[in-house]
């Protein structure tokens, strides 16, 4: 997780709020991503998750979500559980044989807070710690239309490397906000992935020229906090109705894009030989999208194979392997 609430794990520093965009503050309200690690060396064989979540209303979209637990182990999911959003209520989820490490999902949708873990017929405890990825983007990075949480690119992605996925992809924005270019600086990392774009042709329109300022401004602020921590840069993935339409300032997607890239590969020329650059054009194809923009389950799998091919390429996943860990965020009893 990011930052707490009180109890609440929370994705924007609760003392700045103020300075976000709403939409960035609604989104963060959310806890995307926020995983239960653990191990099980004592032969549990369930484990007793503790929650509160909100109630939705009658006729509410959401009310007909499934409430799903969603237990992994490795690159594997290996059981679910279902339970209903509640004041306070208790899922039961079994353990299949051996010791883990094992990571629960739990539901995203009604923002459920987890007051405890319990293991069932034995001890569970932390999972060992891991490299810590900040990773910050718009709807495409929360993970919209995968079928679970885990399904996402960045869980996806952080699962293959071993690493510690902080999600902090924000729907409908992500649009180059240099007051969360600040907050990315101020959170502990061994490696950074900044994925967004899309925002800026539609939600809030860019010129090429901002494009180009607002990218080398954002990685500016970022590196106030982390000058030396490896920071891979993923430009805007296809999204057919915008290459070549122009937005409200006369600038298409695909010359958004090309602003974007540009602005990473002159400060790499620079003198920033910790940031590397991920095209976003071709990484995937229009059978990979839901809707036209956002990837469906094979689109998320496909760009979280495209991410870690690159971290690994650059030489990035081993230079976080080695940097200082940060303690553990593992939720316990």
């Amino acid at each position: 997780m990011a930052w707490r609430e009180g109890a609440r794990a929370v994705r924007a520093d609760p003392a700045d709020l103020a300075r976000l965009p709403w939409d960035t503050r609604e989104r963060a309200a959310l806890p995307i991503g926020v995983r239960l690690e653990f191990t099980a060396p004592g032969g549990a064989r369930a484990v007793d998750v503790r929650y509160r979540a909100r109630v939705p209303g009658p006729g509410e979209t959401m009310r007909e979500l499934a409430h799903c637990f969603a237990l992994w182990r490795g690159d594997r999911c290996v059981g679910e559980a279902f339970g209903e959003p509640a004041a306070e209520a208790t899922v039961r989820i079994g353990l299949p044989p051996g010791d883990g490490p094992f990571a629960v999902h739990p539901p995203e949708s009604q923002s459920p807070v987890v007051l405890g873990l319990r293991g069932v017929g034995g001890p569970v405890v932390p999972a060992p710690r891991r490299p810590r990825w900040l990773v910050h983007g718009d709807s495409i990075t929360e993970g919209w239309w995968s079928t679970r949480p885990a399904h996402s690119w960045p869980a996806a992605a952080g699962r293959t490397l071993g690493l510690d996925t902080v999600n902090l992809g924000y729907a409908g924005a992500a649009r180059g906000e240099l007051a969360t270019a600040e907050q990315l600086a101020s959170l502990p990392a061994e490696l950074l992935t900044l994925a967004y774009g899309t925002n800026c042709w539609s939600g809030v329109p860019y010129g090429a020229a901002l494009m180009y300022e607002t990218t080398r401004a954002f990685v500016a602020l970022v590196r106030r906090g982390h000058p030396e921590t490896p920071l891979l840069l993923v430009s805007p993935l296809l999204r057919p109705e915008a290459e070549a339409a122009p937005n409200a300032l006369g600038a298409t997607l695909a010359e958004l894009r090309a602003a974007m890239e540009s602005a990473a590969r002159d400060l790499a020329a620079a003198g920033d030989g910790r940031l590397a650059l991920l095209p976003g054009r071709d990484l995937l194809t229009a059978a990979d999208l839901a809707d036209g923009l956002h990837p469906n389950d094979t689109g998320h799998a496909r760009l979280a194979s495209a991410v870690t091919h690159a971290l690994r390429a650059a030489g990035f996943v081993t230079a976080a392997a080695t940097r200082e860990r940060t303690p553990s965020r593992a939720v316990g009893p």
